[in-house]
């Protein structure tokens, strides 16, 4: 059984940073992808970011590339999200999600192990 457990959310004024953990056990961490995922408020779950099993490739939704980080620490069995730049635009809960595979393209049909979710709100 994959347990995915995100840390680090909160709330935070617009131009400020966040940074999101998640630490995951149960698989051979280092075997699969892994991405990022939010939900605001009355809205479907979208794809943020997400990085191949061994952290040599990072996709971004457009929305986020330029101002998220995406990386893992296969040792530590932990994926990030550095956040910076943050706008009001990014308020909603971010999951944490494990990949069937070792790559993605950011498909959420990719993502087979969930996290509960961890609230960010940003204001303006």
């Amino acid at each position: 059984q994959v347990q995915l457990l995100e840390s680090g959310g909160g709330s935070v004024q617009a131009g400020g940073s966040l940074t999101l953990s998640c630490v995951a056990s149960g698989r051979t961490f280092s075997s699969y992808a892994m991405g990022w995922l939010r939900q605001a408020p009355g809205k479907e779950r979208v794809f943020v970011s997400g990085i191949s099993w061994s952290g040599g490739t990072a996709t971004y939704a457009d929305s986020v590339k330029g101002r998220f980080t995406v990386s893992r620490d296969n040792a530590k069995n932990t994926l990030y999200l550095q956040m910076n730049s943050l706008k009001p635009e990014d308020t909603a809960v971010y999951y944490c999600a494990g990949a069937r595979g070792p790559f993605t393209t950011g498909g959420l049909d990719e993502y087979i192990h969930w996290g509960q979710g961890i609230q960010v709100t940003v204001s303006s």
